[in-house]
């Protein structure tokens, strides 16, 4: 028999394989069956190669297993073929928008990064207005000799993109003289605004952007400035981003303060590495009270008002310790927030109460995870639920308020949620499912977890899943790729402090590089008072201190 290389493993159900081992005890095997059995033993082959093979990374054993799928709804049932349907509409209720395929999608502007950028968008850039080289309004035309010229109200826009250092450096050589009788020296003085230190708050403000709101690492910066003519070693950039750190700190501190406030907090982990941290666990004794062996990077984004705060906090602890952490700052009258997570017992606060919400979209990817072994069964969860993200997206795009919304989602999802509650435990009580299956273990998570994952049903402001808080972690997650570890834990709270400021800066529209540079030439207001210096309102701070020294 020649071998084969096998490109995808074969998908097969525990239960085909049952069946198939009863038919082939029972009497010679049908072309189909043998077929499987080639099938199964020529992946069996493949997997084993790969694992043996020691340039195979995780990477690539995963794509094999799990394939490349995507996880959108379209994608995903797409295998199957056929047309979506649209919403079910309750009875006597106006119909429901279908949800955006390629016959019923609206007219949709292009999304961001698509096109060229006209000049509003380069906000950043030096603007300079040319006049006219030889005419001014209301001198007489030059063509016509008739008519007289007058300035339209937009000008022509000549734009000139140039490359230059993220860190740029400008050298004075002071002109000195010297008596030559007395040897007294006399040196010009600096022009007016350069200041006496090396590194002004701007620098600070770019090292911190690029290192922590960038992802690059210390010895990359290094490179990339050296390769420049401008260098500036690893070693400088963190003494100045720590100096940093200890300036602003007040406006990380006030941070915390507000989110402890927030109607809506979301919360979850994802793994990190402190090398200080881990020494010491190493070195822990075996019998020691404290058996945790785990590192983490806790994200926290609180929706206080109409504003988003995105908090980082590494080390030891869990996603529920540093959100019970914060919640200890919250005011003593104030109802118990929202906290939307996914279905860990760890990201709960202890000993503080919140109205639990769990992530819808963790329940439905366990569903997207087993399609190709239940396509059917998948097929009809992941419609129900492609009908409820729809009717949420309608509700935002509508600006319906937190009530409206959820007289909304009573009135249009409630009915396809009952629905499908109905046909989840219809599959276990009928034993339509077997419980220990793939598909069996994914219908157990929503129906343990339903009155958590259905919140948006029953209270306000509720969200649908966690993908919030799942994006603003993607931020350590680009850390942990690039950069590995942390060295010590005050390096980790530089990192926290960082990410938390700039990623705060970016939910609220703000320019995180201006942010940072203005908490540092205002460190004695910011300390005075921080909660003036917030993302959303330290433009009016600076502005008001620019006009008022004093302030």
């Amino acid at each position: 028999m020649t071998r084969i290389n096998v490109p995808q493993l074969a998908e097969v159900d525990v239960r085909e394989i049952e069946e198939l081992l009863q038919r082939a005890a029972q009497g010679p095997l049908s072309q189909a069956d043998r077929d499987l059995i080639w099938k199964i033993t020529m992946s069996h082959l493949h997997l084993g190669e790969l694992v043996a093979d020691r340039n195979t990374t995780i990477g690539q054993l995963r794509k094999a297993l799990f394939g490349t799928t995507s996880e959108k709804t379209k994608d995903v049932l797409g295998q199957l073929g056929g047309d979506p349907v649209a919403p079910a509409t309750p009875a006597g209720q106006d119909p429901i928008p279908p949800p955006p395929t390629d016959e019923h999608a609206p007219a949709k502007p292009k999304p961001k990064g698509h096109g060229r950028n006209g000049a509003k968008d380069y906000e950043g850039a030096e603007c300079t207005e040319v006049e006219h080289e030889t005419l001014r309004p209301g001198q007489v035309c030059p063509r016509c000799k008739k008519g007289k010229v007058y300035r339209l109200p937009d000008p022509a826009v000549l734009i000139r993109v140039t490359g230059r250092s993220p860190l740029r450096a400008q050298v004075w050589k002071l002109e000195r003289l010297r008596c030559n009788l007395c040897s007294e020296v006399f040196k010009a003085k600096a022009p007016a605004g350069v200041g006496a230190e090396k590194y002004d708050a701007t620098t600070a403000s770019m090292i911190g952007l690029l290192r922590y709101g960038s992802g690059l690492p210390h010895n990359r910066i290094e490179r990339l400035q050296g390769n420049l003519g401008i260098p500036l070693p690893a070693s400088t950039q963190w003494e100045i981003v720590a100096k940093c750190a200890q300036t602003i700190e007040p406006a990380f501190t006030e941070l915390i303060r507000q989110a402890a406030q927030g109607e809506v907090v979301h919360n979850d982990d994802t793994n990190m590495e402190i090398l200080a941290l881990r020494a010491e666990i190493r070195a822990r004794p075996a019998d020691a009270d404290d058996d945790r062996t785990g590192i983490f990077t806790t994200g926290i984004v609180a929706r206080v008002e109409n504003k988003r705060i995105a908090l980082f906090f590494t080390g030891r602890q869990h996603a529920g310790e540093n959100l019970a952490d914060v919640l200890k700052q919250r005011h003593g009258e104030s109802p118990p927030p929202i906290q939307m997570c996914d279905g860990l017992s760890r990201n709960l606060p202890k000993d503080l109460e919140v109205i639990l919400s769990n992530c819808l979209a963790h329940g439905r990817r366990k569903f997207v995870e087993v399609f190709d072994s239940f396509p059917a069964q998948c097929r009809h969860v992941l419609e129900a639920l492609r009908d409820v993200y729809h009717h949420d997206a309608t509700a935002k795009a509508q600006g319906l308020s937190p009530p409206e919304r959820l007289l909304f989602h009573q009135t249009h999802s409630g009915p396809v949620m009952t629905e499908l509650k109905e046909w989840l435990q219809t599959q276990i009580k009928e034993r339509k499912v077997e419980p220990n299956s793939r598909l069996g273990q994914a219908i157990d998570y929503l129906l343990k977890r339903w009155q958590e994952l259905t919140l948006f049903l029953r209270k306000p402001g509720a969200p649908l899943d966690n993908n919030l808080c799942e994006r603003a972690l993607k931020r350590a997650i680009v850390h942990r790729k690039n950069s590995l570890f942390y060295k010590t834990e005050n390096g980790a709270h530089v990192g926290d402090l960082f990410m938390s400021l700039i990623h705060t800066a970016e939910l609220c529209g703000a320019n995180p590089f201006d942010y940072l540079t203005q908490l540092q030439r205002h460190a004695d207001a910011l300390k005075r008072d921080p909660s003036a210096w917030m993302p959303w309102n330290y433009a009016a701070s600076a502005s008001s201190a620019a006009t008022d020294p004093g302030k």
